[in-house]
């Protein structure tokens, strides 16, 4: 079976592990300082603070540009879940709105459309590696006066524009989940161009306290550990080369799969395959992903259920392009680790199966 999904942690990342170990420095260290300053250089030299998660990043950004209750914050449903939950954990509502079907990502006339009195953020997600149209996106932020937010947990190294995401709004957030395109075992990063955000992400995440034992704020515990950090850090100087790898195989499939849409880069973004999304419009998608497996190729589905339709929200509305993608969305194997052979072997198998009407 060649997995939907695969880690890419080797001999590297063990012996910094071991490094820190031996250090007795483990918790909020050199490492983790380090590591923010090297990441910095990845969203064109913002500041960088780390945290013990994704979800942990958009919470604490959140939290510090100052969204709370009776504010709405504009999101796309076709995301994980943990972009509504990170606006739903401050006290403020998230406003969902339909995307883009070619990109994955938010529209940016739905996202006008749903602007209130209320609205006080819009916050698009960099879907699958692709980012959305931050052009667009920051001159109807500018036009109506509102905080521009990322969500770039999928997204490292994507740009637009050739700027980078995680550097075009107030403050970004990125995911080291196992799976990502660069992990740290756990752990996220929070980006800003702004130093009062900055310092209150970092009070934020060490218990409310800048200097210990003074604390200012009510915080949370959402400090990256050194052993993490040191496993980031060596991850970060492979994440160039790993992000070729992953363009040239989405290059190779979009060559050679037939059958099904395969995704689209928007002519000024660089696209970095978190994800390789195809669409089966043509024939039921789950039993498409099962033939596949049963021929020895992973896949997943990401997302099943809009956000907007889970028992945490339950709300009835209407987003057609979001339930489209919902319903035929289907991510193929697309990590650098991938062989010629096995890349072969998923056009081959996916070819089939679209071929046999699955």
């Amino acid at each position: 079976m060649i997995p939907a999904a695969k880690p890419e942690i080797g001999e590297d990342e063990r012996q910094a592990v071991d490094k820190v170990i031996l250090s007795g420095m483990l918790a909020q260290g050199p490492e983790v300082a380090a590591f923010e300053q090297e990441f910095s250089a990845h969203v064109a030299g913002r500041h960088c603070i780390a945290v013990n998660s994704g979800t942990s990043a958009l919470h604490m950004f959140l939290l510090a540009v100052g969204i709370g209750a009776g504010d709405e914050v504009i999101v796309p449903s076709f995301s994980f879940a943990a972009t509504a939950n990170s606006v739903a954990l401050t006290g403020a509502t998230p406003v969902f709105v339909d995307i883009e079907l070619d990109y994955f990502a938010v529209d940016p006339a739905a996202v006008e459309a749903a602007i209130t009195p209320r609205t006080k953020a819009i916050m698009p997600v960099h879907l699958y590696g692709h980012p959305a149209n931050m052009p667009v996106l920051k001159t109807i932020a500018d036009k109506h006066n509102l905080l521009l937010l990322e969500d770039a947990a999928q997204a490292h190294r994507a740009a637009i524009d050739g700027i980078p995401v995680g550097a075009w709004g107030e403050a970004a957030a990125f995911s080291f989940y196992p799976t990502k395109n660069m992990t740290s075992g756990e752990g996220g990063m929070v980006t800003t161009g702004n130093a009062s955000v900055d310092r209150m992400v970092r009070v934020l995440r060490n218990q409310g306290m800048e200097r210990r034992y003074e604390n200012e704020v009510v915080g949370f515990n959402t400090r990256m550990t050194d052993i993490h950090a040191a496993i980031g850090r060596v991850q970060l100087t492979k994440l160039e080369g790993w992000t070729t790898k992953r363009q040239q195989n989405a290059a190779f499939f979009n060559a050679n799969i037939e059958g099904v849409i395969t995704p689209k880069t928007a002519y000024n973004a660089e696209h970095v395959f978190h994800q390789y999304t195809i669409r089966v419009e043509d024939g039921d998608r789950d039993a498409f992903a099962e033939e596949l497996g049963k021929r020895g190729v992973g896949s997943g589905v990401y997302y099943p259920t809009p956000i907007h339709r889970l028992p945490s929200f339950k709300l009835n509305i209407d987003l057609p392009q979001t339930e489209r993608a919902a319903s035929t969305a289907l991510s193929l194997p697309v990590y650098p680790s991938l062989t010629q052979g096995e890349l072969e072997i998923i056009v081959e198998v996916v070819n089939a199966v679209a071929k046999a009407g699955a």
